[in-house]
């Protein structure tokens, strides 16, 4: 009687699997492997494609680069400081790559010189005759409340993340869309989904930056142009080292506050003493990891997606779905903080 019990138990089982999770299970298992198809097929097709990057001196610029130059693009890397760039490129050529690979090219670019930036985008057209990927991930963050914020940091910030990449990508835009192909990747943030205390002038910028990618998407689809947002969470990265505070003054060198906008923590340092990422940067996602990510959601062909864990995820629809508790959490936040 034990072993007919079992026996029934086990088939009861069975049936209840077939019937209430293979229906589920199936589909789901052949959506994955499509997109798995389409993951490796798009993946060979950037195989020769001309990359332009900005922001490629170090970070998630400089592991953008290593991750398309395996993938056997043909890397351009942008950005002011060209000695940095020398070194990741003298870096990149000591890759062992298991694809044929290409010199990658270097250009001293600074995204606040608006007038020159159509003048470096031709110099790269008339060396590779195209522009395939264009790759907006130069910018500049800040650390400072609104009211203290002076104004010139609020342009100066708009005029690297906003203004310097909707000029980049309109300067690459025309030789696109006379080939009827190409594809533009702006590199935003979580904080361009949702704004938290203190990043005003950032979260400004990115916001901006996602709006303008929105409308562009819609716009040039006819010419057969992909737009790609990436909004990314924390990163572990020099930025906010490398970040203005509200007078303008390096991040890094007037002073380092230990910031963890999920834990409401803060820690002041003073200025001689020893400056340290803050903690949320500390924290965050390996440029590596990241970079791997969004070449994937390239080969996905996403049209915007976050990287990011669950708890800026959970802010996100929190903002969206409850406001006013949304509001409530930030205000908390801000009373936390302490940058005097």
């Amino acid at each position: 009687m034990k072993n007919l019990a079992e026996r029934s138990a086990g088939s009861l089982y069975w049936w209840l699997l077939a019937t209430l999770f293979l229906p589920i299970a199936i589909p789901g298992l052949v959506l994955k492997l499509l997109t798995m198809m389409k993951e490796q097929r798009n993946a060979r097709h950037l195989n020769g494609k001309v990359v332009l990057i900005t922001g490629a001196s170090s970070g998630l610029g400089e592991a953008l680069a290593h991750s398309f130059f395996l993938a056997g693009c043909k890397v351009v890397l942008a950005a002011r400081r060209k000695d940095e760039l020398e070194r990741v490129r003298k870096d990149l050529l000591e890759l062992h790559a298991t694809v044929p690979t290409h010199p990658p090219i270097i250009l001293p670019l600074d995204l606040s010189d608006l007038n020159s930036i159509g003048g470096k985008v031709q110099s790269v057209l008339e060396i590779h005759g195209a522009i395939d990927i264009l790759v907006n991930n130069g910018g500049i963050s800040v650390r400072g409340d609104a009211l203290s914020t002076a104004i010139d940091v609020d342009i100066r910030i708009m005029l690297v993340n906003y203004f310097g990449s909707v000029a980049l990508t309109k300067a690459c835009l025309p030789s696109m869309m006379a080939r009827k192909e190409g594809r533009i990747v702006s590199i935003s943030s979580v904080q361009g989904k949702f704004a938290i205390p203190h990043r005003s002038a950032y979260s400004a910028s990115k916001h901006a930056m996602q709006a303008f990618c929105d409308s562009l998407r819609a716009e040039v689809a006819k010419d057969n142009i992909k737009v790609t947002l990436i909004s990314p969470g924390y990163i572990n990265t020099a930025l906010s080292l490398n970040a203005l505070t509200g007078t303008g003054a390096s991040y890094g060198s007037e002073y380092c506050i230990f910031f963890c906008f999920y834990l409401g923590l803060c820690k002041k340092i003073k200025k001689n003493d020893v400056v340290e990422m803050d903690a949320a940067t500390a924290g965050g996602a390996s440029p590596q990891d990241t970079a791997s990510s969004i070449l994937k959601a390239i080969a996905r062909d996403e049209k915007d997606i976050m990287l990011a864990p669950i708890a800026p995820r959970a802010a996100y629809w929190l903002r969206h779905l409850m406001p006013s508790v949304y509001f409530w959490i930030m205000k908390k936040r801000a009373e936390k903080l302490n940058f005097t």
